[in-house]
């Protein structure tokens, strides 16, 4: 899988660190914290995910991918 980095352009996924989901907000008060730490939907379709570019760059990038056919459709950098 080959995915667009915002700075350095079109590399390979083994230079980047996948970290999950990028939709969950850490809860404010710890009674939430079991669900978002360990309740996680795995979808089966276009998700919006983060990714480290560990090996180039540096930067955490949100990448928007089609989890069925690993097909990419935009990449961003991550706030």
């Amino acid at each position: 899988m080959r995915i667009p980095c915002p700075h350095c352009g079109t590399r390979e996924s083994q230079e980047f660190v996948y970290r999950g989901d990028a939709a969950p907000v850490r809860p404010a008060d710890d009674g939430a914290m079991f669900d978002y730490v360990y309740l996680r939907d795995n979808v089966a379709g276009v998700m919006r995910e983060h990714w480290y570019h560990a090996q180039g760059c540096r930067q955490w990038i949100v990448v928007t991918r089609d989890t069925r056919s690993h097909a990419i459709d935009h990449a961003e950098f991550a706030r």
